[in-house]
């Protein structure tokens, strides 16, 4: 039976530090020769891979939209003011690292109109620029199709603990109308799917915020969705729900020059 939208949401993807739901933080060390699956269902991505990746310590992912400002979900934050109570962990694939830059935010700012359901993305400004390099978000539909990275530091199974080390797999695009055979909830216009009919490749809880992105016909990274919802992680017919970066690419570009 479909869960209704608000539960659904709340099952994925994000996980708050210090939260007894669906799963623990945890960045103890783990053995190389036992390395956890990613995201799951993938593998772990060598250091400068992704080097926009933000680990944002309320237990969400992010991207960098620019040197100061992380795109995030705008379910991992509580609205939009001055807040300087998140810290960015970037430049690292290794939570652990003394190598690890970590920058305080100063703002805020929630999608307008956010209440829950679609429109899930945010900014953080940080309090200064960290010096790496940025991930472009696309401006029309052109690249939302077709097969998906993602990344992050989320949990490795559903109901698992949140992972030290940056994981990355690829998900495949799933049509609207394949997506709300699943999810009756889907707002086509503002969110889009990826992931396996057969399950076993997904992003999960803590990887929410995070980017989903491609090669663009340069070559070049660009974010197509920010990771936001779905039922469960992994599961067979149930891909993952991801905000439509196109649909609110303006909206995002005008909000960071605000900032």
């Amino acid at each position: 039976m479909q869960l209704k939208n608000t539960l659904v949401r709340a099952l994925k993807r994000f996980a708050a530090v210090g939260a007894v739901v669906l799963a623990a933080v945890s960045l103890q060390p783990t053995s190389a020769s036992a390395a956890p699956a990613p995201v799951v269902g993938g593998t772990r991505a060598a250091q400068g891979e992704f080097p926009w990746m933000v680990r944002l310590s309320m237990g969400c992912g992010g991207s960098l939209l620019t040197p100061q400002i992380v795109l995030t979900a705008a379910h991992c934050v509580s609205g939009s003011g001055n807040n300087t109570s998140i810290t960015a962990t970037a430049g690292v694939v290794d939570l652990q690292s003394g190598s690890a830059i970590k920058v305080r935010s100063t703002k805020v700012l929630q999608a307008p109109g956010y209440n829950g359901s679609g429109k899930d993305w945010a900014l953080i400004k940080l309090a200064q620029p960290i010096n790496l390099p940025t991930l472009n978000i696309a401006t029309t539909t052109a690249y939302n199709s077709g097969t998906f990275t993602v990344a992050g530091w989320g949990a490795n199974r559903e109901g698992g603990s949140q992972q030290r080390y940056l994981l990355k797999a690829q998900v495949p695009f799933v049509s609207d109308a394949t997506c709300q055979q699943s999810y009756r909830e889907l707002i086509p216009s503002e969110e889009m799917c990826a992931g396996y009919t057969s399950g076993g490749t997904d992003t999960c809880q803590g990887d929410s915020g995070g980017p989903m992105f491609r090669r663009d016909a340069a070559g070049a990274w660009i974010q197509v969705g920010i990771v936001s919802w779905g039922y469960g992680c992994a599961r067979p017919n149930y891909p993952g729900v991801y905000t439509e970066v196109s649909t609110f690419a303006s909206a995002i570009k005008s909000a960071a020059a605000t900032l």
